[in-house]
């Protein structure tokens, strides 16, 4: 604790000797006592609420899913925490708009003819890292100097051979599928942020940020991107993230000058702070803060507190927080798990100062389809509510459409570059 500042060791002082008295119309008291630099255990129930309510392990369940009053199945906590109001997810292959929350009860209204804006739940699989995604930018932008250099197809095949440990085969499909990139238009690098404005066939206008800096940094850079269009256009905007990048959806062009002109002059932090004040995931974070700083007890006298109770429960107290200071200690820790630990935030701030600097350039360009890299990203939605062979033929029209282009704006090319065995 050699950094913690004084102020906010007295702020978690003064929690914990019950100096706010508003939070004892909510069943919260004092733990311990202060008074002349000294502090001590007060009352003599204190050891035992510690002794059963110690750990830092949150309790997990599943959120039981209604439509109204009619149960439909159920969804992971960790799963919810990432829905926003009017997302659609497909659960047991039908779709559902997401409305709110309460307790382990989610409401939702069944999603005629909307297309889901939530990818399909990865369950534990770990995020791609900021680091190993700058590296991977640096290998795009390796291949593209060497495509732009005109150098021949087997001297990069050998290249990729070389540079990544992979057999031949690996590395023909490799350059096949950076190839098509790279004519088809831009190659994101590094150095270099690729934004595509593609209508899709519903008519949604999505805008496909090809981001490479890993899941954690998309999902903050997602929100603000989202937040700062929400602000200009007055309406929700929809969100999708992956590893690779993310797209926002909205209903009609937008310039995205503007939102790069708010977020580059303005703090980071204090835009997410925003963002996700009234959102699922800070409510849920927030339990998990108060169940390890005693606000909540999950056990008293023997008697252990349901997950959903407890849920409650700490809603009630997240307003009662709020009112007593936006700077609470546990609120301000809730905060820092949703944007430190869940998300990346530093490393987000990092990407805005290399646009600020210049390092990391911003190419935007209009597509009738997506670009190869686009694929997954504009798949991924609907990849629980089509049938395989639907979106292997989405994949193959898409792929069909790619090469057509291709090939009337390079018609010097020799068919033998895209051929991959």
């Amino acid at each position: 604790y050699q950094n913690l500042s004084f102020s906010d060791f007295d702020s978690v002082a003064a929690y914990l000797a019950g100096e706010h008295v508003t939070l004892e119309d909510r069943y919260v008291y004092a733990k311990v006592w202060r008074a002349d630099g000294t502090i001590g255990k007060k009352g003599k129930l204190t050891r035992v609420i510690y002794m059963t309510n110690i750990g830092t392990i949150p309790d997990q369940s599943e959120v039981i899913v209604k439509v109204s009053d009619r149960i439909i199945g159920t969804l992971d906590e960790n799963f919810l925490e990432k829905l926003e109001k009017g997302d659609v997810f497909v659960l047991g292959g039908q779709k559902y708009i997401f409305r709110y929350a309460r307790g382990m009860v989610a409401q939702v209204e069944p999603a005629y003819g909307r297309s889901p804006t939530v990818p399909s739940w990865f369950s534990e699989m770990l995020p791609l890292s900021f680091d190993l995604a700058m590296s991977i930018g640096k290998f795009r932008r390796l291949l593209d100097d060497q495509f732009s250099s005109g150098i021949v197809k087997k001297d990069i095949v050998s290249f990729i051979t070389s540079y990544l440990y992979v057999d031949t085969n690996a590395a023909l499909a490799l350059y096949s599928y950076f190839f098509e990139q790279y004519h088809f238009g831009i190659i994101p690098t590094d150095k270099r942020l690729y934004i595509e404005h593609y209508v899709d066939e519903e008519g949604r206008r999505l805008l496909i940020f090809h981001s490479m800096f890993g899941r954690r940094v998309n999902d903050v850079l997602s929100r603000a991107f989202a937040y700062a269009l929400g602000k200009t256009i007055g309406k929700d905007v929809e969100v999708s993230i992956s590893d690779n990048g993310f797209y926002l959806g909205l209903s009609h062009h937008v310039s995205l000058s503007r939102a790069f002109a708010f977020l580059q002059d303005a703090d980071l932090r204090f835009i997410l702070e925003e963002a996700i004040e009234d959102s699922e995931v800070l409510r849920r974070r927030f339990r998990h803060c108060a169940g390890r700083s005693y606000m909540i007890l999950r056990t008293y006298k023997g008697k252990r507190k349901r997950v959903g109770r407890q849920q409650v429960s700490s809603m009630i107290l997240l307003k009662a927080v709020k009112e007593i200071s936006s700077d609470f200690p546990l609120l301000r820790e809730a905060r820092r798990e949703v944007l430190e630990d869940l998300m990346d935030i530093q490393h987000a701030v990092f990407v805005l100062d290399t646009l600020r600097s210049g390092l990391l350039t911003v190419v935007e360009r209009e597509t009738m389809i997506p670009s190869p890299f686009a694929f997954h990203l504009v798949l991924q939605g609907v990849m629980d509510v089509v049938k395989m062979e639907d979106r292997l033929a989405f994949l193959q029209r898409m792929h069909a459409h790619v090469l057509a282009k291709i090939a009337l704006d390079k018609k010097h090319l020799s068919l033998e570059a895209f051929i991959v065995e």
